[in-house]
């Protein structure tokens, strides 16, 4: 069992920096820490306050050397990130003392901790229930403000505390049925039935509210996958450049100067773009310019958003019209850049491919149009339906899925209720939901998807 082993691992990013800390969790975290510790002051660790850092050495036992100066911190149970006894020993950055100290405590009792293992055990003891656990590998893999804010909203309990209200109100509406089944000549069963309709209704209500938000998640959790295409020398480099604000790719009057695909996040408002400027699509006879060409059209059936980069100082071209016609059934916005200069494009032509409300005019040498680009960005991942602050949002397709689980299990209700069967059909659809949302809070979960979720999770955290 986990509550008898002392798992230990280092808590920080591979690699040399000014600290590193090896944390360690479980009965025996203490007393190993006793062995290899020895402070300025204190003989046993058993005198370390809890919560403060007490300054000291790591020593080997067996010869008696130091392996670094540290500060410990010794977190007593329950009052740990995971309930346990919990250890922090903070060295100097660099692999070898890391790599030492970990040995040690290796060496007296603790176990390498799986990834994920420190996050696992403060779920299975309580501290934090599974849409929270979620939410501290967001923190840590948050790109922008607004993804932090989302993940912190969430480790504080935004979408866990809607979840429970709904499994509160969902027993409500189990004890009264079941009342009408263990009472029958009180005659409540058809105001019962009344009573958990109006309810059932606006749960799913409160449910397609949450599903309306799981995009705007995914995108903040995970980055609005962006392309730029367009011919070649039309800009598009240019544009990378622009919304990074430093010289990332190569701009020259020569075409085809990108041949691969450059992959960049960009941070627009908050939202983290992660954004790939093509080669631009054009014949070619050219090995390696080609297989770019053929890399950017793949990229175009895969992206969230296209940016299509058109000329406005020259007409419209056929490699112009082979770029809008696929965007056919995609979400684009139609950028017509070097608007600075006297118009030569068509915009009629272009209308008959995109709307108008798509087509944003730009001059990235000038810095005009930009701060329309960014807005048009913003209102498509936020389409109007949430706001950018912490709250609920669903950011996984986990929590996604189960959501329309627990809906068409709130439909069945409905359909029973209109059949007018009895009280004991409606439970059963009423339960269901009950255990399908106890599944995003994990207090219905099984076991195999309790590993699959911390496995993600990198290991020291």
């Amino acid at each position: 069992m986990f509550e008898e082993e002392t798992i230990s691992a280092v808590a920080t990013a591979v690699g040399e920096g000014a600290i590193g800390i090896i944390r360690m969790s479980g009965n025996k975290a203490i007393s190993i820490l006793n062995e290899i510790f020895q402070g300025l002051k204190l003989k046993q660790t058993m005198e370390i306050e809890s919560q403060k850092m007490t300054y000291g050495h790591i020593v080997d036992p067996e010869n008696q050397k130091i392996i670094d100066e540290v500060l410990v911190v010794v977190m007593r149970a329950p009052r740990s990130y995971t309930r346990e006894d919990v250890v922090e020993i903070h060295c100097h950055g660099g692999s070898i003392p890391l790599k030492k100290i970990l040995e040690l405590t290796l060496r007296y009792g603790a176990k390498l901790a799986e990834p994920g293992e420190f996050t696992k055990r403060a779920f299975l003891n309580g501290r934090l229930d599974l849409a929270q656990a979620e939410a501290v590998i967001d923190i840590i893999r948050a790109k922008t403000d607004a993804s932090l804010r989302m993940a912190l909203g969430q480790l504080a309990g935004a979408l866990s505390e809607k979840i429970r209200t709904m499994r509160h109100e969902i027993l409500g509406m189990i004890a009264n049925l079941e009342a009408t089944i263990d009472f029958p000549e009180e005659d409540i069963e058809e105001l019962a039935a009344h009573d958990v309709q109006k309810a059932v209704i606006a749960l799913v209500e409160e449910i397609d509210y949450l599903l309306a938000t799981k995009e705007t998640g995914r995108i903040l959790r995970e980055g609005l996958e962006t392309v730029i295409i367009g011919k070649p020398n039309v800009g598009k480099s240019s544009l990378l450049n622009a919304l990074l604000k430093e010289k990332r790719a190569i701009v020259t009057d020569v075409p085809g100067t990108t041949r691969d695909s450059i992959e960049e996040f960009v941070n627009i408002r908050g939202i983290p773009l992660k954004i790939v400027d093509t080669a631009g699509i054009r014949e070619t006879t050219d090995i390696v310019e080609k297989l770019g060409v053929e890399k950017s059209r793949e990229f175009i059936t895969t992206a969230d958003l296209i940016l299509v980069l058109l000329d406005a100082s020259i007409p419209l071209s056929e490699e112009d019209r082979e770029v809008l016609q696929l965007l056919s059934q995609r979400e684009a916005i139609v950028l017509v850049n070097k608007s600075d200069l006297p118009t030569l494009l068509d915009m009629d032509e272009v209308h008959r491919y995109v709307s108008d409300q798509q087509i944003i005019k730009i001059s990235v040498v000038e810095n005009i149009g930009l701060a329309e680009l960014e807005q048009g960005i913003f209102d498509l991942v936020y389409s109007g339906q949430v706001q950018q602050k912490e709250g609920a949002f669903v950011n996984n397709l986990r929590q996604a899925s189960l959501l329309e689980v627990a809906k068409k299990h709130f439909v069945a209700v409905l359909e029973t209720i209109d059949n007018d069967m009895p009280p004991d059909c409606i439970v059963v659809d009423l339960r269901d939901a009950w255990d399908t949302l106890g599944e995003i809070t994990g207090d219905t979960v099984g076991e195999d998807i309790i590993e699959q979720i911390f496995t993600n999770f990198c290991i020291g955290k």
